[in-house]
């Protein structure tokens, strides 16, 4: 395992949703799930009943997820790319992801498990300085910087 891909799962392991996409019908989606990581593996939780994961069995994927919500000056963003496939989580998987929501949308929700594969990681870090040097003097402002690895 790279580098990289050690940075992007420890990275993941922050946070306990992102996003999945691919294309249903030749029409590209993104879907909420809760993840885990297992044996260098993205495991997904989805709901069964919005029938996303029907698209992404056998297909490939992308799967991301971030803290750019979380207020922190440190932002990041992980994306795990490869073939998915649905699968029986073991007992201590199951653990892993905690409680599952009641609903979801409304509905009783059913979980279906789909494990990623990874071919292709990337991380990208935005890092922000405040106080960079601008007219007018009093007001400060904001220095943004995207670093991208992959």
């Amino acid at each position: 395992m790279s580098t990289d891909e050690i940075r992007a799962i420890e990275l993941l392991r922050r946070v306990s949703y992102g996003r999945v996409a691919t294309s249903m019908r030749a029409m590209p989606f993104v879907a909420p799930a809760r993840h885990i990581v297992a044996d260098g593996r993205v495991l997904l939780r989805m709901h069964q009943g919005l029938d996303y994961h029907r698209a992404c069995n056998g297909s490939v994927v992308a799967y991301g997820a971030d803290n750019l919500n979380s207020g922190s000056e440190n932002l990041w963003s992980v994306q795990f790319t490869g073939t998915a496939e649905i699968v029986e989580p073991t007992a201590g998987e199951l653990a892993a992801f905690g409680p599952e929501p009641e609903t979801v949308d409304g509905e009783p929700f059913v979980p279906v498990f789909m494990r990623i594969e990874p071919q292709f990681v990337t991380v990208h870090a935005l890092d922000y300085t405040s106080e960079t040097p601008t007219a007018p003097a009093a007001t400060p402002s904001v220095r943004r910087h995207l670093h991208h690895v992959a």
